[in-house]
């Protein structure tokens, strides 16, 4: 199988998986205990801090160990009203195409009644910074966005908001989940206060993630406890931290070679799916992206039917966010971008890793010209001469 959905989970590398079964095998006793073991595993956690903090460009005292970015994404979000009451800062500013995890956080507040306002995207889910100008007040406990969309892979204005956040001194929160691993992005120059991620995105253990919270900056705890700093309570997640660790020290050694074989591969692909026919349309084609995200709609054919005929031709994509997978909805980044619910309902998401190669790409556009033509022909004929890519 040719796994093309990287940005919902990847495979574990084996020295993660070494990593792991080796914590749990000798390193598994409590780094809270005062003995000679629990003593081991906290400096082991100190060290597999040191090697994330150094993937993620935060120092180490920065970064707060969570069970995922979902958690780290809660923790920024309901520090920052329980931070902002005191101060009367009691609204929050995202994106219109954060991942629904977090909108779904809003909105549970929003009924609650906290004030939440969402900045818009273009057709191309281009964030508008003149929206983004005009909604930051003196009001605002958050800004949050993530640093690329999961769906599309474009990437938000980081600097520009920064900006916007400091002459406000609102506190700035990037979900760097998409980012990490498949961009330089990093913290110290990101402009963020607050920074959330996850280990399985970048070859790691599920069930880990991490916040990092600038230096300086006091933030309520979500879990209370006196672990991490007092910033999340709960023995950690040893295991999860060591594979965590294992994974940034192979994405850091790799990077910059992974993301030009990365850039290359997913511009073989556009050109490839974009040759196959003329209703073939790639969204956020002309926005900044991410180097290995490709999302496409094959005119307006249901994305269901695309991904099983894909999957049975031993190929794994995607429709929208797998957090999203069995709903019926179409994805709220597209209706964001602008598409009628039917196009929503037609996106599908071809997402490269580390360990993508040609053969894979080559054998993908071999899979949809065998699988999903058929189907463009039958909604939208055209010449056979047309229909043959070069």
């Amino acid at each position: 199988m040719i796994d093309l959905d990287h940005n919902a989970t990847t495979r574990p590398l084996p020295a993660v998986v070494q990593a792991l079964v080796r914590a749990m095998e000798t390193g598994w006793a409590n780094p809270s205990s005062v003995h000679a073991a629990g003593q081991d595993a906290r400096r082991a956690q100190a060290e597999a801090r040191a090697r994330v903090a150094a993937l993620l460009g935060c120092q180490p005292a920065e970064l707060v160990f969570t069970s995922g970015a979902t958690e780290a994404n809660h923790q920024a979000v309901l520090g920052a009203l329980a931070r902002g009451r005191a101060l009367g800062r009691t609204r929050l500013l995202l994106s219109a195409v954060e991942h629904a995890g977090l909108l779904g956080l809003a909105e549970r507040l929003r009924r609650e009644g906290t004030p939440v306002d969402l900045i818009p995207v273009d057709g191309q889910g281009r964030l508008d910074l003149d929206a983004a100008a005009r909604l930051i007040g003196p009001d605002l406990a958050l800004l949050s966005v993530m640093a690329a969309n999961n769906e599309t892979g474009v990437c938000m204005p980081l600097a520009e908001l920064a900006a916007l956040a400091r002459a406000h001194e609102v506190p700035f929160h990037v979900d760097a989940t998409q980012a990490v691993g498949k961009s330089t992005l990093r913290f110290a120059s990101s402009g963020a206060d607050l920074w959330s991620c996850a280990a399985h995105k970048l070859h790691g253990p599920q069930g880990v993630g991490a916040l990092v919270v600038r230096k300086g900056l006091a933030w309520p705890a979500l879990i209370e406890g006196k672990q991490e700093r007092k910033r999340r309570g709960g023995t950690e997640n040893g295991p999860g931290i060591a594979g965590f660790a294992a994974a940034a020290d192979a994405i850091s050694a790799t990077l910059n070679e992974d993301l030009g074989r990365m850039s290359a591969l997913r511009q073989t692909l556009e050109q490839g799916l974009l040759a196959l026919h003329p209703a073939v349309v790639l969204l956020g084609q002309g926005a900044p992206r991410i180097a290995n995200t490709v999302c496409v709609r094959f005119g307006e054919r249901d994305a269901e039917q695309v991904l099983g005929k894909l999957e049975r031709a031993g190929v794994r994509a995607s429709s929208g966010a797998a957090c999203g997978a069995g709903s019926t909805q179409p994805s709220h980044v597209m209706l964001a971008m602008g598409l009628t619910p039917v196009q929503a309902k037609a996106e599908i998401r071809f997402s490269l890793g580390r360990d993508t190669t040609a053969d894979d790409i080559a054998q993908a556009l071999a899979a949809v010209r065998a699988q999903v033509l058929p189907l463009l022909l039958e909604d939208h004929p055209i010449s056979p001469v047309l229909a043959t890519p070069a």
